[in-house]
């Protein structure tokens, strides 16, 4: 689901198919799963073909999270010192988002939002300049994602996730409120918060 969907082609045929959205420099990845009666494989990640078909860079940690359903974490970001993030879920489902904070961009202040599964097994490319969140959809969810600089919390912010500027159409359970830490709960609105420029 995008908030400003539009078309979209497929720009690799290897054993990826990197799609972009409808702000195209944020990416979904679609493996190839090779499968039969004994179970499946695919290519999670090459990084010959990823800073071919997506972005020349370099990850340096990967980290992992576990959530329960109806928690959001999210929308975060670091400025400076950005981080650019590849993110899959390996338990469960999630509804992850990423909103453009680069001043100059025609897209600034737009989201865009896809599904995350087990099932689908679907990747999502988050450039640095972005913030990034997600809501959990299911009973649980392990969600896992490679960075292209190391975790900074001096230099961390939150977007608010229901700030009415940007908009975010969120899958909220039963239209509840979703499940906040502190530091989430203070995030501020785009009107306040710390651009890229």
């Amino acid at each position: 689901m995008d908030g400003d969907r539009g078309p979209r082609s497929p720009i690799g045929f290897g054993a990826m198919e990197y799609r972009p959205t409808s702000i195209p420099d944020v990416v979904l990845c679609v493996p190839k799963v090779f499968g039969d009666e004994r179970g499946f494989f695919m290519e999670t990640f090459r990084a010959d073909e990823f800073e071919r078909q997506v972005a020349p860079v370099k990850f340096v940690q990967d980290n992992t999270s576990r959530s329960t359903r109806g928690i959001l974490r999210g929308l975060h970001y670091q400025n400076p010192q950005p981080q650019g993030k590849l993110v899959r879920v390996s338990e469960g489902e999630v509804f992850d988002v990423a909103v453009d904070m680069r001043k100059g961009s025609p897209t600034f202040g737009k989201w865009v939002g896809e599904l995350l599964s087990v099932e689908n097994k679907h990747a999502l490319w988050v450039p640095p300049g972005f913030a990034h969140g997600f809501y959990v959809t299911t009973e649980a969810a392990e969600f896992s994602y490679k960075c292209t600089d190391f975790y900074a919390p001096e230099h961390e912010h939150s977007l608010r996730w229901d700030d009415p500027t940007v908009g975010i159409e969120w899958p909220l359970d039963r239209g509840g409120p979703p499940k906040l830490s502190p530091k989430d709960e203070a995030g501020l609105s785009l009107g306040d918060a710390v651009p890229f420029d």
